[in-house]
């Protein structure tokens, strides 16, 4: 019986130290990205305010070719959501719908994971004049994790991990746009 109670109170014990460690892991995480493109910025924005086009650069949306995709709304406008589905795990299920546009200056987009696994997050891109004929585009992506599922933070770099693809998608942008 004392070896029995030993036991359950290491199992507790185990149990207990990662969870009251999450107490203290931020659950909030923001990334950002930006690059420069050869292309005035009412061109840029013209692009990328369309979600669509987003199959052209962004490294979620070639991870599967396969994945299949279905929209609702008018592409470019407040309301628009792009909705895709795969079997690849990399991908999973979700949507991503536009909740606010600054012509030629910002879009704001909402993106609902359903699987793997479920969350909502925040993702924005913007557009700077640097001159007439150059522009600085900024992706950024934030999202939070509920506790206890923000103990990832310790093991995982958000940063990097969703920094490199925002940093994929944008050199394949300013590649895109700066070959025409």
């Amino acid at each position: 019986m004392k070896i029995l109670r030993t036991v359950l109170i290491v199992i507790a014990i185990l149990i207990a130290i990662p969870l009251v460690v999450a107490l203290f892991v931020k659950k909030d995480y923001a990334v950002e990205r930006e690059i420069v493109i050869n292309k005035p910025v009412q061109e840029v924005f013209g692009y990328i305010k369309y979600l669509k086009n987003q199959d052209n650069y962004s490294k979620w949306n070639t991870m599967d070719p396969d994945m299949k995709k279905s929209f609702r709304g008018v592409d470019g406008q407040v309301g628009f959501v792009a909705a895709w589905e795969s079997a690849n795990d990399n991908v999973g299920k979700g949507e991503q719908e536009i909740v606010a546009i600054t012509e030629n200056q910002r879009i704001e987009t909402t993106l609902r994971f359903m699987e793997p696994f479920e969350s909502e997050d925040h993702a924005y891109m913007t557009t700077t004049a640097v001159d007439s004929a150059t522009t600085r585009v900024t992706w950024g992506f934030s999202g939070k994790f509920p506790y206890p599922m923000n103990l990832m933070q310790l093991m995982m770099d958000m940063d990097e991990a969703v920094g490199s693809d925002l940093g994929v998608g944008l050199e394949n942008l300013k590649k895109l746009m700066e070959s025409n």
